[in-house]
Parts: C-alpha cells; structure tokens; sequence
C-alpha cells in the first residue's frame, strides 16, 4: 500500500488482568528500554535494555492510545511497513511517513534501528519525499549488495521504490553509502518507466543465489508481475501470476518456507495485500502456496488463504535472520503488518500521531493442515523478553451468562494465555475500559470459529460499519479443547488460536480510565484452564524528543 495521499477515497480503497501486588512489586525489576547511540557499530548502533524502576508503568505524560509494545512515529502519520534488513548485527525497518498529515500528501521512507526486534530507535527520515522530480516515495525494498551488482560498492544499500508524480507510476532506485540511514537518487531514475498500467508498484526484491541475479515481485493491479534483473538497474519482464475478485493488488512477497520445516519438502509463497469484499471480507493479506522456477509462480491450485483474519492487518512483510543455517532459515520467517485499515484509516482517536501502529512482530511457519500447506503466526519469541511473571488464574466453569472480573496491569498491556472446552457455549474474552466499552475476543465451539468484535467499544458509534463488523476464523478444536494467545496493549489485540493456526489482529480503542478483563460463558457452560495472565513490560522507542 504505497500512498501519497493518505486523506483521499482513492488511497482508503487500496489499503485500507491481573495487576495484583506481584505485579506492584515486579515494577521493580530490570527494565527495557532503549539507550542512546554514539557509534553505529554491530555492539552498539541501535537499542539495547536497560535499567528501571518503572518498566510496566506507562510514561506520565504518554496519551492514552500510546503504545506499549508496538511500534508507532512519534507524530504526525504512518503506514505500510517495509522490509527490514540486518547490517552488522543491526535490523533496519522503514515505515511510509508523512510528516505534513492531515494538511499536505506524501510520503517519505522512516527509519528505525534495533538488535532485537522489540527495542527500537528512531533514526529520523532515510529517503525524502519530492525531492528527484518523479514524486513522493511509496512502497519497495531495500537489500544489502555485498556483490556490488549495482557498482555503487560492496555493501551499499540498494532501495528499489515506487514513485508517482501527475498519476504514473514508476520504479526508482536510492542508494545508501552509510548502512542505510539516508538514501541518495539514482541519477538514472525511474529504473523501470510505466509500460502504460494504472496500477504498478510496491517492488518486492530479493537475490536468487541458484541463478545468480535479483528477483522482483510487482503489483500489477489484478496480478504481480515478476522481473530479473544482474544490476538492480536494469530489469527483464520474466511473467506474472493473475487472480480474480481480489481488487487491487499490493505490496507482494515471495519466498520459500518449509513444510513442518522438513527441508526436502520447500514450497514457495505469494504474498499480496488484498480486498477480501467478495468474501465478505474486509481487506487484508492473502498468500498463495506453490512453486517458483526462477520466472515463473505456479500456483498448488488450492486456491488463496488469508494470513490474518482480523479486520487490520495489512501490507504485511516477511524476512528471514541471515545469520541462521539454510534449514533454519527455511522453517520460519518473521513478519509485521500495518494494523489498520483504510475503510478508516484516519478516523482513529490519535491526536499525537495518525495512522494506527504496527503489529507485533510475528514468527510465520508453513504446515501441513489436513494436507493443506498453511501459514501459521505467533508472536516471535524475542516478545518473550517483555514479559514479566505470570499470574495463574484458578480455572473456572461458565455456565450462561456468568462471569470472572480480572485484574489487569494499569499500563493496559499484557498477554493472556488460557485454553477451553464446551460441548457448544461460546467464550467471551471482553477487554474493558472505565466508561463501560469493550472490546471481544471469543470463541464459538458451536461454529467452531475465533472471533473479535469492537462494536462495543468506545468509539464504534463513531466509526464506519467496516469497523463494528464481526471478524472470524475457522480454527477447529484439538482433544475437544482452543487454545487462545490474546495481545492486549493499549490500543490493539492480537489474538493466535490453535498453535497459530488462525491469527487475528485488530485496533481498538478505549479510555483513559481504569481498564479490566471479563471472561464469559454464552449458552452452554464453558470450561477455561491453564489460564495466565502476563504483565509487558513497556518498550518506548527511543526518541530525540519523546512522545507525548
């Protein structure tokens, strides 16, 4: 989703507890938070923890909506997440940012740093909008040529973008000579000129080491169309890969994963972010499995699946560590997405800054589900290092209507993990603010589907119907029993159910007063156990000038 006018209908269309005394006490352990950097070096370029009192208490003067545990700009509007890639022990990631919402268009490419992907720094922006003459800077990739194939040096960074200036988009090539931290235009740009096509962007770039050259996945409109390329200035039209009643395509990824990480059974995945209306869907990320042959994308022919259910979760992104063997490197990739939406991209309760957040980052495995290649997500496990002591919640029976007050942490954010079985009640997580709105995370054993609902929360009645609509996934039980891994910060849910097999990523808002947890039996009694809640500790990014 590469836009430039961020407050137009043309740009929505295309992308759019348990706080007891332990909890008062763990305020006193080891905090994480970010350190200042001197010297972009493996061992300190980017964050690392540090020590605090108060590492579950959110900063004083935060807004409400702030964050704990996601990435947000300190100001101003942010959206499609972009690759990142890791230079000497460092991960850079960009995000599309206009510094002049609501006011002026256009984006430009921000950059944050980090060595543990939960602990970031912001670096300022890397490439500047309207600045070459062909426009502001949309969505691409930027990859490390240690073969120097582009002859601006070993290890230079490479960004391969879409520009649009006067309705045409184009391919453009940035150049970074200090690790990526600011970009310079090719003096040759666009790299790729428009072939006459409406809708042709979001480059997705990656070296294929059996052929000895890079690969492009491009949005086409109602396909992505695939280039080679010995340079990354000079690209070949090698094929493409069409589908139907999924809109507008964008932001497209492609890469090998293995089955239940089996290394002699690699199958390759499409990416693209879609618009799932004709399933009566919102838009989304969907994904195909098959096989690549260095040109060509050959679908399994079981047809498309969606990597997140939940009504935000879009643009999303995936990257390997290189530092990992092939076989690790083949049995998962991590990923993040844009958690919002543009049937309501704008209408969120920010005032600080617009645009919603970013997910958690996530670990994306491929598996084998009754013969059917699938993507599963769970949060990655570098979360883990977030997470205080737990707090085991007695199991409990629901019968209709009956219900279980917990206590959460004051900074809003924290991780419930429990399972459940019923022969067919329903299960409702509901997260609750001070003034009475809620949001709902349940599950249906009847119809056995994950759902999320924010039809009650504090500003449904001011949103589109896109936003008070239901989200589910089929997610089956196993030995009679779900598990659900639900997310909770200050402004989102993230919901994993059944090991991953569904996930569910969704942007709520309430207030500023007291915040609780109700669990809910509907219908038929509804068993809970090896409940625990777990309080996060609170990562802000760090800034020159902290959030407000």
């Amino acid at each position: 989703m590469s836009t430039q006018n961020t407050t137009s209908a043309a740009r929505r269309r295309r992308r759019l507890l348990v706080a007891v005394a332990a909890i008062a006490s763990a305020t006193l352990l080891v905090a994480a938070i970010v350190v200042a950097l001197s010297q972009r070096t493996e061992t300190d370029a980017a964050p690392s923890p540090s020590a605090t009192a108060d590492a579950f208490e959110r900063p004083a003067d935060w807004s409400p909506h702030r964050p704990a545990v996601h990435v947000t700009p300190g100001e101003n509007w942010m959206n499609d997440p972009q690759k990142p890639f890791l230079l000497d022990g460092v991960w850079h990631y960009y995000y599309l940012y206009n510094a002049d919402y609501p006011e002026g268009n256009g984006t430009a490419w921000y950059h944050a740093t980090s060595t543990d992907l939960v602990h970031w720094k912001d670096e300022g922006v890397a490439i500047d909008k309207y600045a070459n003459g062909l426009g502001d800077i949309w969505t691409g990739t930027a990859v490390v040529d240690e073969k120097n194939t582009a002859g601006f040096g070993e290890g230079a960074v490479i960004a391969l973008v879409t520009q649009q200036v006067d309705g045409v988009q184009r391919q453009s090539l940035f150049v970074s000579r200090d690790g990526g931290y600011r970009f310079e235009s090719f003096d040759g740009n666009p790299v790729m000129d428009n072939p006459g096509v409406a809708d042709w962007r979001d480059p997705r770039v990656f070296w294929d080491d059996a052929a000895g050259r890079w690969v492009m996945a491009l949005a086409e409109h109602d396909r992505i169309g695939f280039y080679t390329s010995p340079n990354l200035r000079e690209w070949a039209y090698a094929s493409d890969f069409a589908t139907t009643d999924l809109g507008v395509l964008e932001c497209p990824d492609l890469f090998p994963l293995a089955v239940d990480g089996d290394p002699d059974d690699v199958r390759w995945v499409l990416v693209a972010g879609a618009n799932g209306a004709a399933e009566g869907r919102t838009t989304g990320t969907a994904y195909w499995v098959g096989e690549w042959d260095g040109e060509r994308f050959a679908a399994d022919g079981t047809g498309h699946q969606w990597l997140d259910h939940g009504p935000d979760y879009y643009a999303a992104v995936t990257w390997d560590d290189p530092r990992l063997g092939e076989t690790d490197r083949l049995a998962s990739r991590y990923g993040i997405g844009w958690m919002n939406n543009w049937a309501y991209a704008g209408g969120f309760p920010t005032e600080d800054w617009h645009g919603g957040s970013d997910s958690l980052v996530r670990t994306i495995t491929l598996r084998d589900d009754e013969g059917r290649a699938t993507l599963h997500s769970t949060p990655a496990p570098e979360l883990d290092s977030l997470e205080g002591d737990p707090e085991r919640l007695d199991d409990a029976r629901l019968g209709d209507g009956e219900t279980v007050d917990v206590a959460v942490p004051a900074s809003g954010a924290y991780r419930l993990r429990l399972d459940a079985a019923s022969r067919g009640g329903e299960l409702r997580v509901k997260i609750l603010t001070g003034d009475g709105s809620f949001a709902t995370v349940g599950y249906d054993f009847a119809a056995r589907t994950v759902f999320v609902a924010r039809d009650a929360d504090a500003v449904a009645g001011t949103m589109p119907e896109a936003y008070r609509e239901v989200r589910t996934a089929p997610v089956d039980v196993v030995d009679g029993r779900i598990d659900l891994d639900i997310v909770v910060d200050a402004a989102s849910i993230e919901v994993f159910a059944g090991g991953g097999r569904a996930a569910l990523a969704m942007a709520t808002f309430g207030t500023a007063g007291e915040r609780g947890l109700q669990l809910e039996g509907v219908r038929e009694e509804v068993a809970v156990g090896d409940a625990g809640l777990t309080p996060l500790r609170v990562a802000p990014i760090e800034r020159e000038q902290p959030s407000r």
